[in-house]
């Protein structure tokens, strides 16, 4: 009896995580298992990333802003590599064919877990061929493209590599995208032939400045017949001044080359990117530089927003390494003890706290490659909507805006099942699409990049002394500052919740979040563990807040809901990316449950590795569910005036007489009113505060929400209790597989 006793106590021993997620997982997470070309990349990528630039970091590359014969080298390592290629079509030079969000994604990652600069280095050559790929003719795709392409077997030629260069004029550096430090006018214009254009572009903190060759620069109309804005291809050959300019002296990303650069130059009118026409003896650019990087930055912000997801990943292991080695070599840690063997992990604090920094690093890049992944789903349907479009002779302007708008119509229809017909519709499938992509980019880029330096920070706390000095295992000192300026990236923060307070109010939007919601409703029901009952929860407070805010307004009669109060727009996006991010999180650990059973190499581990990634869930869930809930309260009862001691404000307090008359017939109502309700006494006295306590007129459905939801936080600290306890006995490799 005894036995079995025992034999069924080993049988429902837990199981713990055993090891870190390795590439056979990320692939399933990430949904490229099926993908051998990206497996491939990713592995291409991490030797460059482990090896060449981990190395340059080790030597101390990073304590030079100057663009060094060292540091150049990296460019060929890119391009033998493939990197250099990544962003290129197989006709031009790449190798990989259709969309290629994920593919940059991926190769953001890998270089970022080592060093952001250099993966901003990579990243910003395609950067400089976005408006060309996105906008450029037929013509200036096939020139720049192959030129920047690395050279084939055979070849001997090299590759061109472009900078982008769109406002902070100095001294106004960063005001914003609509006032650009560049001009252009006609220099000179013969009749018959194309025209000339004197652009004149000054520009700061431009990426790989120190060795274009061409440059894509964003500049206004200095000349009546040039209309516009747009933006213009210069090259290093040019008549005029190509100035590379003074590198930047930057405290970040010293892999990347960053410059001040001057350009004045003379440039034939077919290098405005699109093309133009002539109307009326003037010149109009077929896009304002406003369209060009409105397709540009629409999917690069992603790339950079996963970049400081690798970072958080990246934290894992040298944190773990360092909290157990911690007190080895001291007298009382003898080997084999608890204190030599855990060091700092036998307290709970590091444990939590690490726990933490992991979730949000899985949440962050869960809604990073999501992103890139709707928009490898949706760059292909936005061409063919384009040429649908344009078959009906709808090519752009006010008509295109206006057959969108009867295409999201027609969307919300048939997510309502009343169109079943538009089930393999082109422009519903598009407005589907594109209405979660307007709300997923700068979802990313402002809360992996946001919230994400705020938990390096952690990270870095958790070295101690040894985070902040160069040799840090993990470059985690390099990582926490580097974030800071990725959080500027691409526009900074506001500008992301600016674009957030439009886009997350779109309808179509909002009715595919209501569809999530009773998803995740549908996942809580058989998947209790992983928070997901207290994030629909919360999603649902969400919705009912902004809905609420979009008709309610202040104390003052004003509107609450509005582009200039920022105070309620802002905090609202906030608290989305809160929710989004968790919700990607969760449907991630159910992918790899899913298909976590038919990888062998997966299969071995899976128990535990799902129970820790689910509690890695329901950790973030409630973390996520809090955040909003604060916001959300704060919005909903904040611009409320409370009730003072007049007249009005104490129309429900108790009067003291009327109190006593009542004892009579309700015994210990005196006692139980002054308890919980507001009292005047005969001499008019009261409770010491500003006034009666707020009333929740028509707010009841918040309050039970609010309610509900802080109950859906049960059990949210056992799944981090158990989290921690698997970080203690996790094995990590004997060093990292790359230089400290």
């Amino acid at each position: 009896m005894g036995d079995a006793l025992t034999t069924a106590a080993i049988d429902t021993k837990p199981e713990y995580l055993r090891a870190l997620p390795g590439d056979d997982v990320r692939q399933i997470q990430w949904r490229f298992a099926e993908r051998y070309d990206l497996q491939m990349l990713v592995q291409s990528v991490r030797a460059v990333a482990r090896g060449p630039v981990a190395r340059l970091v080790a030597a101390g590359a990073r304590n030079t802003h100057e663009w060094t014969p060292e540091k150049a080298a990296l460019l060929q390592s890119f391009d033998e590599s493939g990197i250099t290629a990544v962003f290129m079509d197989p006709a031009e030079g790449g190798f990989i064919e259709g969309p290629k969000n994920l593919a940059l994604a991926l190769v953001a990652f890998e270089l970022a877990w080592v060093d952001a600069g250099a993966a901003t280095g990579s990243l910003a050559g395609c950067l400089a061929l976005s408006p060309i790929h996105e906008r450029g003719t037929p013509e200036q795709r096939r020139y720049y493209m192959s030129k920047c392409a690395p050279p084939q077997p055979g070849e001997d030629r090299k590759p061109w590599r472009g900078s982008f260069a769109l406002t902070e004029p100095i001294p106004y550096v960063g005001v914003e995208t609509g006032m650009l430090g560049g001009k252009v006018k006609v220099a000179e214009w013969k009749e018959g032939e194309e025209p000339v254009l004197q652009v004149d572009k000054r520009g700061r903190f431009i990426t790989n400045m120190g060795f274009a060759n061409f440059v894509t620069a964003a500049v206004e109309s200095d000349d009546p017949r040039i209309k516009g804005t747009c933006f213009v291809i210069l090259e290093e050959g040019d008549p005029g001044i190509f100035d590379r300019g003074t590198p930047t002296r930057k405290m970040v990303h010293q892999l990347s080359s960053t410059s001040d650069p001057v350009l004045s130059l003379r440039v034939p009118a077919s290098r405005i990117i699109g093309g133009y026409s002539v109307k009326n003896g003037v010149i109009v650019p077929r896009y304002s530089h406003g369209e060009i990087i409105e397709a540009v930055f629409s999917h690069t912000r992603v790339t950079v927003g996963i970049m400081t997801s690798a970072k958080l990943l990246s934290a894992v292991e040298p944190v773990i390494r360092y909290a157990r080695g911690r007190f080895r070599g001291g007298s009382i840690a003898t080997p084999g003890s608890p204190r030599y063997e855990l060091g700092l992990q036998l307290k709970q604090d590091v444990g939590h706290r690490l726990v933490d920094i992991w979730a949000t690093g899985e949440a962050s890049a869960s809604l990073g490659f999501a992103a890139a992944r709707t928009f490898d789903l949706l760059d292909p349907v936005e061409r063919k909507k384009s040429e649908i479009l344009a078959g009906r002779g709808i090519t752009g302007g006010t008509t295109m805006f206006k057959a969108m708008r009867q295409a999201q119509k027609e969307a919300i229809e048939h997510l309502h099942g009343r169109r079943p017909e538009l089930q393999d519709d082109t422009l519903t499938e598009c407005a589907l699409l594109a209405s979660v992509a307007n709300v997923l980019c700068p979802a990313t880029k402002l809360w992996n990049t946001g919230h994400g330096a705020s938990m390096m920070r952690e990270a870095v706390s958790l070295m101690g002394g040894y985070g902040i000095t160069e040799d840090c295992p993990g470059f985690l000192g390099h990582k926490w500052i580097d974030t800071q300026l990725e959080a500027t990236y691409e526009g900074p923060e506001v500008v992301q919740r600016r674009q957030l307070s439009v886009t997350m109010t779109d309808e179509l939007f909002l009715t595919q979040f209501r569809q999530w919601i009773r998803e995740m409703r549908l996942i809580a029901n058989d998947r209790p563990g992983t928070g997901a009952c207290a994030l629909a929860t919360a999603m649902q407070m969400w919705l009912w807040t902004l809905e609420h805010l979009l008709k309610s307004a202040d104390a003052d009669g004003a509107k609450l809901y509005h582009s200039a109060r920022q105070g309620v727009t802002f905090p609202l996006a906030d608290a989305l990316c809160w929710l989004l991010s968790s919700r990607c999180q969760i449907l991630d650990a159910l992918e790899l449950e899913k298909k976590g059973p038919e990888n062998p190499t997966v299969a071995e581990g899976l128990p535990g590795l799902l129970a820790f990634m689910t509690d890695l869930c329901h950790v973030q869930a409630a973390r996520a569910a809090g955040e909003a809930g604060r916001i959300c309260a704060s919005l909903v009862f904040g611009y409320n005036r409370h009730p003072a001691w007049d007249t009005e404000g104490c129309a429900s307090c108790y009067q003291a007489d009327d109190l006593e008359a009542m004892e009579s017939l309700i015994p210990g109502i005196a006692s139980l009113a002054r308890g919980y309700s507001e009292v005047i006494e005969r001499d008019g006295s009261h409770p010491a505060k500003a006034g009666p306590c707020a009333r929740f007129d028509n707010l009841d459905q918040f309050t039970r929400l609010r309610s509900r939801m802080d109950g859906c936080l049960t059990g949210s600290q056992l799944a981090k209790d158990r989290a921690a306890e698997a970080l203690t006995k996790v094995m990590i490799p004997e060093a990292l597989d790359y230089p400290a």
